[in-house]
């Protein structure tokens, strides 16, 4: 990797570790507000869907932005919004700045994954690699967010812990602020540019240049790679929402310390999925990604179908399953963040990484409510079950999306480049 390639890792992977170092620390934060505030579990849960929920819509436009001013800058604003809106979570009173600060969270955080995924593609030469590292610097914010909320809130009270973590976001915004990177080393200056895009710069009206960029993206396979992601999403709120409470009662070993065991085998699963990110990053340098894809969507269907009864058999199997469902639930997502690059041309990537996460994080956002409603209808065999259902549609149709390739002669077809 030249210098270039290591500016734009050190900016991607340190964005990507607090945006999920934020995301995944609120459910923490929930089992203490339940009892503070004194909400019922719906009224909570729609307050901090909400966030959640902007936190993929907002991908899209943001991906809009990222396209005509560049990541850099994009990522700065984000880190900036990320890290004020937790201290503003500490600070503002009752249920509505509760809710008034995680909307602001949602938004700002909307920005990060359109942007550092389109600075990674066009930026970094050895693409898979880059996305390996980001991969492994999220799951370090993914299972770090959690652990950390939980020892802070041995120590201080949960206003203090909010504003203590919102602070690294203010520090990497400034540093992401005065970087200095070439975004477009990795393709040809005709392919890709800090400002519009070749296709909105040639259209005067920017609405119609939207238009014609996503119907262009969504006439060729980038349709089924939307769907592919949405599902994935599905099964990532789906399976990750409740799971801290569904393990603590499978866990038949008493730790020294009156905590709720499920908190720890969550963050230990999550850290598992580091090595998941890394071996998907690097499958993914190899080029036709989607049979992979295909065989891990696989691999999670049967897993959701197993994890009850195996972790039904003792604390030891409990870790062993739930270390192997970490492992293959963050192995899916370099892969996927490698296939809507192959999909998409550079000079829509923002766009398209933009509605790769509307359809993650924001229909994604989806399983959450999915799996509280399955949960309260039939408990947890119906959720691992849908759960099974989601992963197995999501492998079937990247084993289509595979087929549909190898038979396309045309190249810039199979790229999905084409009109």
């Amino acid at each position: 990797m030249n210098a270039n390639d290591r500016s734009i890792i050190a900016l991607v992977t340190t964005g990507h570790g607090l945006v999920h170092t934020y995301e995944l620390s609120i459910p923490i934060f929930m089992t203490v507000w339940l009892a503070e505030l004194g909400v019922a579990e719906a009224t909570l849960g729609a307050v901090v869907g909400g966030g959640y929920f902007l936190f993929g819509a907002g991908a899209l436009p943001s991906g809009i932005l990222v396209d005509r001013f560049g990541s850099r800058r994009l990522i700065a604003c984000g880190l900036a919004g990320m890290g004020a809106a937790f201290v503003l979570l500490g600070l503002l009173p009752g249920l509505w700045g509760l809710g008034a600060a995680l909307l602001a969270w949602g938004a700002a955080a909307s920005v990060y994954h359109p942007a550092g995924l389109a600075l990674i593609s066009t930026g970094v030469r050895q693409r898979g690699r880059a996305l390996a590292y980001h991969g492994i610097a999220g799951n370090v914010g993914i299972a770090g967010g959690p652990l950390l909320t939980a020892l802070l809130l041995l120590v201080f009270d949960w206003a203090t812990v909010a504003v203590l973590i919102g602070l690294p976001g203010l520090i990497a915004a400034a540093g992401a602020w005065r970087a200095s990177v070439d975004e477009t080393a990795a393709v040809g200056r005709h392919d890709a540019t800090d400002g519009p895009s070749s296709t909105a710069s040639a259209n005067p009206g920017r609405l119609t240049a939207l238009w014609r960029q996503t119907r262009h993206l969504f006439a060729s396979g980038f349709a089924g790679v939307f769907v592919l992601v949405a599902l994935s999403g599905l099964y990532y709120r789906g399976v990750l929402t409740f799971l801290p409470d569904l393990l603590t009662p499978l866990v038949t070993v008493d730790l020294p310390i009156n905590v709720s065991a499920g908190r720890y085998v969550y963050a230990g699963l999550l850290a598992v999925g580091i090595a998941g990110q890394y071996v998907g990053g690097r499958l993914s340098d190899r080029g036709g990604t989607e049979w992979v894809l295909a065989g891990a969507l696989g691999l999670l269907s049967l897993v959701a179908v197993v994890f009850l009864p195996v972790a039904g058999g003792g604390t030891g199997a409990l870790l062993v399953v739930s270390a192997g469902l970490g492992f293959v639930l963050f192995l899916v997502q370099p892969l996927y963040q490698a296939t809507v690059a192959e999909y998409t041309p550079p000079d829509t990537r923002g766009l398209s990484y933009g509605y790769t996460y509307l359809a993650v994080f924001g229909i994604g956002a989806a399983g959450a409510a999915l799996s509280g409603g399955l949960l309260q209808l039939a408990g947890p065999p119906l959720l691992f079950g849908a759960l099974a259902g989601v992963a197995l549609l999501g492998a079937g149709l990247s084993a289509w999306l595979a087929v549909r390739r190898a038979q396309l002669t045309d190249p810039e077809a199979a790229t999905g480049l084409s009109p």
